[in-house]
């Protein structure tokens, strides 16, 4: 699959929660985590769940970072 994003983060997924519609994927990029929005239909037809090597991509011009 060729994409155009840049910014892949290679990581497992931790935790999903699954609402309405939409669900959040929590995804462990090395001792950060990353959580993405998306529906629930990507979440079942991605076969996510924890545990299962996932990555999280951004797409976006500009992405801020902040560190505690």
């Amino acid at each position: 699959m060729k994409i155009s994003a840049r910014n892949m983060l290679k990581g497992k997924v931790v935790e999903v929660t699954k609402g309405a519609t939409t669900a959040h994927v929590k995804i462990d990029i090395g001792g950060a985590m990353v959580t993405a929005s998306i529906t629930n239909a990507a979440v079942d037809e991605l076969m996510l769940e924890p545990g299962k090597p996932a990555y999280a991509v951004v797409k976006a011009s500009d992405v801020m970072v902040a560190v505690d």
